[in-house]
């Protein structure tokens, strides 16, 4: 993915934007389960990504990780870059900028390294200065609670006018999703969209990750 920091004057259409599915921290049964709802999300709709939460053990992420293996998606251990290398898994999704400038140091050439977590603009170009691949907005915290809307689709508009290092932004309706793809998100983040009924979900998000000009 490219780092810098703003995005060229002239460029390519962009290509539709895919998920990224936030798995919830679970015990070893509810891992098992959301691996098996992600293969069959992944029968239906396009899945870049998978957030790693390792709230139960290391061990316990491994069907998890299987899983992201079998359907193409990268698996991103949350705020453990030292996991990475244990699990085998792709990268890493760390909050703050320090966080993220030892998890950049620790994972290049090879690993992903992600920043959530950003409470401002300035937060944002920071991480993409300091080399993520990659800025996340929205996404809410241990407690559930997450920005209001509003502000997390103008911080997603802003960036994908100005920046070239991929934004993701967090949904938790399809009308979100709706929202985020026509402010020019490269990708959604979801959870219950897809876990609460995962092949049904992935079909209406399929049916949503589809850019404006191509849905006319």
């Amino acid at each position: 993915m490219a780092r810098s920091s703003t995005r060229p004057a002239s460029e390519p259409p962009r290509p539709a934007p895919r998920l990224y599915v936030l798995a919830p921290a679970a015990d070893a049964a509810g891992i098992a389960a959301q691996a098996e709802a992600l293969r069959q999300a992944a029968a239906e709709a396009d899945i870049a990504a998978v957030l790693l939460r390792p709230a139960s053990g290391v061990a316990a992420l491994k069907p998890l990780l299987d899983a992201c293996q079998a359907i193409g998606a990268a698996g991103l251990v949350d705020g453990e870059a030292a996991l990475v290398a244990t699990l085998g898994a792709d990268g890493a999704h760390v909050d703050a900028v320090p966080a993220l400038k030892a998890a950049v140091a620790a994972l290049r050439p090879d690993g992903i390294v992600g920043a959530g977590g950003l409470r401002s603009k300035h937060d944002a170009m920071t991480a993409a200065e300091s080399g993520a691949d990659y800025v996340m907005f929205g996404e809410p915290d241990a407690e559930g609670r997450r920005p209001p809307f509003e502000a997390t689709l103008e911080r997603t508009e802003w960036w994908a006018q100005l920046f070239e290092p991929p934004c993701v932004g967090y949904a938790r309706t399809l009308e979100e999703v709706e929202a985020l793809v026509a402010g020019g998100a490269d990708f959604v983040a979801v959870d219950t969209l897809i876990f609460e009924a995962p092949v049904a979900g992935a079909r209406a998000l399929a049916a949503r990750l589809v850019l404006p000009a191509e849905a006319s």
